[in-house]
């Protein structure tokens, strides 16, 4: 009976895993098909599925099959008839039983062998048996981990996401984990327990762990799949490393499958061993008896050829170990040292080739067997003479860097440290860097000023956390909106203003230009006012609200960065909700004609995470409009149709929601939207690439290009996201603080607010990486050159890229191998106080004119101390607009002179007296004051210093723009506008020395 409803459980929990697992696939295929990638998903589906099959399958075939072969050929267990086991409880009489079982099995072993000759007694057998049990727990625990973390612990806000190449389970690995496994009292407690276990049930547990192992191994293998088909489709680096003159595209592609074939083989063979040889000592109760009688012939043969394999995977490790070399960190610098090259590398090759003899001798020894006792002599002076190199190949080099290089390092490592810089240069695109020398002359005029107009008037003076503060307390509108982001972006609007110089190095588009009136370009934030559904009333979260009402954000607002309204407060380019025509309130008419508004509805975004149903019978919520709502019905073209009785089922067993199949709501033309957050969705169609962290909103009219995949309707709202690929694997480059050394920005992904559409664009055609995803996924890649002008025209230097550049830069900016043996100009990026707290300057976007560059344009900015000093050293500039996007600038001051860095403006700005003494003043009126984002704008051939002051009421955030301070040279001011400050300074007859204004008569503090 028991066995029946056995049967039954069984019957039903397969059932509900083959519904699971087929609600699954048809939902992914039915969502792939909707977005137009469902040749990816299958491609990836039926790569990821024939790697787990092949390599699940081999390794359990083959580790099942040998323990089968082990318990036949075991020592049989001792057997007690009735009459004997009357007298079990007599010592003497079981001893005797138990002498008399020994001798019947050592009866068994090869002629050739001795009594006892191999038997081990219980003070040897116990030691031996616990020590494989442990290290076979440890290999499960070792090969669980890596499963863990490739397929749970992702984190999408890290610009790595993709899962690594673990290293082998070797004997560095070992002492590794140990060293880890002793600092977690659970994993102690789990690994032992699994030992004493596998002592105790030895036959279940072994194959158990066997089945689990393999397909453990092949998920992993399947977790790696994009290496795979990488390997298949390689494209050419066109670029040789130094030590074994192979093309760096050997290490990108090749060893990392190297690495997972030995990841896999390690495994394979080493729990075979390890199994198969516990299966024989503890044969024949031997534990609890208390001794072994020996290995059989054929026990031997078994083992003999095992042995073979586990030394065919050292061979094998020793030989990849080689090429592993260029990532060594033994020397001064990241890669092959002189020691690495002179000892390290003939040491593996004789390791590798002395492996191999003992492999092949072991392999042929278990195929031609004979039973002669030379055979252990000969085999254990082999290991014996491995194992003195192999100790050998860890002490002589450690020696020879201790002795012989350590005392000459310079002399030695110079080639290895110039291989070094120039690769790691290399890796991070710092090689095309254009330095030159920036000479602030100290010169800078009023008229200069009026003649970097453009400029001026893009100086940001409105820093993104508070303005988000401020869009959380007067543009919200509705607690159910959040604004999560604000991005710094440019836009060309129509001006009566004229200046000087063109505001881009290209002619405006025909959208953005009235013929009328002269245009200029402005930087802006733009933040998109998105909808979260738990901000909705408690007793208002529904299912009808969650998923067929409140579907989606609405509008966004756009402040120019440098403008303050009444109050202190931002001003809006674009605001609120209810204004005419379009729902959202423009300044003027001149932003209105050239800002893109249309219906800027959000159903796609950075916080958008529920799924939900459009087109039934209930309106879904649009906006507010003063005491009543306004409803609109969906007509974009994402969503997967949900009318048929089969698909409502699919659905209800995929989002686990019964109300889904009993809902009488839907309509014919139903439809579903899920995957509606931008950064789970473009990562479910492209998990091999890695992403920024800061998605960023835009709003251009794509129609005029009629370009496949773009909405038509007046929904111009766009998502754009910087997507990066990226290696460990790139030799001799030192590895960057996210551990990649390799990366670039290859992609530029688009997704549409609206549709849900998503397009990936190729940036850098001269990435050899994203040229074999291309060959890889054929029609999946655009060039850049199909992306609509007017996105196209918004398109912006990433922060995340240039934060890793600007990183390594600090160091691997000196080319001289003897400076940089010294570190004698090493840099560091500047602090800045923010708030009352000192922290790392950010790399902040401007509109200005480089030097001798003879128009204004978009670039992102980042300045450089030297280490242990506060004095500027150098500042990078990365290009943003047209043909000269992605260009890298480096100027660097004469070391000769001082030029103030952030950290002196900040120490002058809180030690002025008028300054600081306001700045306390403020602070004990219920309110605090916060100095913003200091910024170093580079005007002609000097450099000015912009710092706002906000004041904060400290139980109700709104921050104001109070004050802004400026600095240039010996002069600084803080006055209540920029164009106050600038005045001061530069009309020196109108300000008395030292150039210091006193503050105007202040503002009331804000209301708590």
């Amino acid at each position: 009976m028991g066995q029946r409803f056995l049967k039954i459980f069984l019957y039903i929990l397969g059932f509900v895993l083959l519904l699971e697992l087929t609600s699954r696939l048809v939902a992914e295929i039915l969502w792939f098909q909707e977005i137009g990638y469902l040749s990816v998903f299958w491609l990836r589906l039926i790569t990821k599925a024939l790697l787990w099959v092949v390599v699940s399958g081999i390794s359990v075939w083959y580790l099942l099959k040998n323990l089968s072969i082990a318990q036949k050929q075991k020592h049989p267990s001792p057997i007690l008839d009735d009459a004997h086991k009357k007298n079990y409880q007599n010592t003497k009489y079981y001893n005797k039983v138990v002498n008399n079982n020994y001798s019947v099995v050592t009866s068994t072993l090869s002629n050739d062998t001795k009594k006892g000759e191999y038997s081990l007694r219980f003070r040897w057998l116990l030691p031996i048996v616990i020590g494989l049990s442990l290290l076979l727990a440890i290999l499960l625990f070792f090969y669980g981990q890596i499963t863990i973390s490739q397929q749970f612990n992702i984190d999408f806000k890290r610009v790595l996401i993709t899962p690594t190449i673990p290293t082998s389970f070797r004997f560095e690995e070992i002492l590794q984990i140990g060293t880890i496994i002793a600092a977690q009292i659970w994993s102690i407690i789990i690994i032992v327990a699994s030992a004493v276990a596998f002592l105790v049930y030895p036959r279940f547990l072994l194959n158990a762990f066997a089945i689990l192992l393999s397909i453990v191994l092949g998920m992993i293998f399947s977790s790696n799949w994009g290496k795979v088909l990488q390997y298949f489709n390689s494209t050419s680096f066109n670029s040789t490393e130094p030590l074994f003159n192979k093309d760096i595209s050997f290490y990108i592609f090749n060893i990392p499958i190297w690495e997972m074939l030995g990841l896999w083989i390690v495994g394979l063979f080493t729990y075979n061993f390890i199994a198969v040889a516990l299966t024989y000592l503890l044969s024949g109760n031997s534990v609890s008896q208390g001794f072994f009688p020996g290995f059989s012939s054929k026990q031997r043969r078994h083992i003999c050829i095992n042995g073979g394999f586990v030394m065919l995977v050292v061979a094998f490790a020793y030989w990849l170990s080689r090429y592993e070399l260029v990532y060594s960190p033994r020397g001064v610098t990241y890669g092959a040292s002189y020691t690495d090259v002179t000892v390290q590398l003939p040491a593996y090759n004789v390791l590798s080739i002395l492996a191999l003899v003992i492999a092949v001798y072991l392999i042929l020894r278990s195929i031609f067997w004979r039973h002669k006792s030379s055979f252990s002599r000969l085999l254990f002076h082999g290991l014996g003479i491995f194992a003195v190199l192999g100790i050998g190949g860890i002490v002589v080099p450690s020696l020879v860097q201790y002795l012989i290089v350590q005392p000459n390092e310079l002399a030695r490592e110079q080639p290895y440290i110039q291989r070094t810089i120039a690769l790691t240069r290399q890796a991070f695109n710092l090689d095309t860097i254009n330095a030159t020398t920036f000479n602030p002359q100290g010169k800078l005029t009023e008229a200069d000023i009026a003649a970097n107009d453009l400029t001026i008037r893009n100086i940001r003076l409105w820093d993104e956390r508070p303005l988000l503060q401020t869009n959380r307390e007067l543009q919200q509108i509705r607690p159910y909106y959040q604004f999560p982001d604000a991005d710094i972006d440019r836009y060309t609007l129509q001006t009566d203003v004229t200046t000087r110089r063109p505001a881009a190095p290209q002619k405006p588009p025909a959208s953005e230009l009235n013929t009328n009136e002269t245009t200029e370009r402005r930087q802006v934030l733009i933040a998109a006012r998105e909808l979260n559904y738990s901000g909705v009333p408690q007793e208002a979260q529904t299912w009808i609200n969650r998923h067929l009402i409140y579907t989606h954000g609405y509008g966004f607002t756009l402040s120019p960065v440098n403008v303050v309204g009444a109050g202190g407060l931002p001003e809006y380019f674009i605001k609120d909700i209810g204004g005419e025509g379009n729902a959202l309130s423009t300044s003027s008419e001149s932003i209105r004609a050239s800002i893109p508004i249309g219906q800027p509805r959000i159903y796609f975004g950075e916080i958008t995470n529920t799924y939900v149903m459009t087109g039934t019978r209930v309106k879904e919520f649009d906006y507010p409009s003063g005491s009543e709502n306004v409803y609109n019905v969906y007509s974009g073209k994402g969503g997967i149709n949900i009318s048929s009785p089969w698909k409502k089922l699919l659905f209800a067993i995929y989002f686990k929601d019964w109300r889904i199949l009993l809902t009488r709501e839907f309509l014919p033309q139903t439809e579903v939207l899920f995957r509606r957050n931008i950064n789970e969705r473009i990562r479910a169609i492209a998990p091999f690439l890695r992403y920024d962290s800061d998605p960023y909103l835009v709003t251009a009219d794509t129609v005029p290009d009629n370009q496949q995949g773009f909405s038509s309707e007046q929904n111009y709202l766009y998502w754009v996201v910087d997507a990066y690929t990226t290696s460990e694997h790139y030799p001799y480059s030192d590895t960057s603080v996210d551990d990649i050394n390799y990366i670039r920005n290859s992609v530029k992904v688009v997704i549409d607010a609206y549709n849900g559409s998503v397009n990936f664009y190729v940036a850098d055609t001269k990435d050899p990486i994203i040229a074999s995803w291309q060959k890889i996924f054929g029609g999946m890649f655009k060039p850049l050159s199909q992306m609509p002008t007017n996105l196209r025209r918004h398109i912006r230097y990433p922060v995340d890229y240039f934060k890793i550049q600007s990183e390594r830069l600090m160091t691997y900016h000196m080319t001289d191998t003897q400076v940089f043996y010294n570190r004698e100009d090493q840099w560091q990026i500047p602090n800045e106080i923010y708030g009352n707290e000192p922290r790392q300057v950010e790399p902040y976007f401007l509109i200005t004119s480089l030097p001798a560059v003879p128009f204004e344009e978009f670039i992102l900015l980042i300045p450089y101390n030297p280490r242990g000093r506060t004095n500027l050293i150098a500042w990078l500039a990365a290009r943003a607009d047209g043909e000269n996007y992605g260009k890298l600038l480096l100027y660097e001051f004469p070391k000769e002179r001082l030029v103030y860095g952030t950290e002196q403006i900040e120490a002058r700005i809180n030690q002025d007296p008028i300054i600081s003494q306001q700045i306390s003043l403020w602070n004990r009126q219920g309110s605090r004051a916060i100095q913003g984002n200091l910024l170093i704008v580079p005007i002609e051939q000097s450099l000015l210093y912009v710092e706002p002051i906000y004041l904060e009421a400290t139980q109700n955030s709104l921050p104001t723009l109070v004050r802004v301070v400026v600095a240039y040279e010996n002069r600084i001011v803080m006055t209540q506008t920029l164009q106050q400050a600038l005045q001061a300074i530069f009309q020196p007859e109108a300000t008395p020395a030292p150039a210091i204004i006193r503050p105007l008569e202040d503002p009331a503090p804000p209301e708590q």
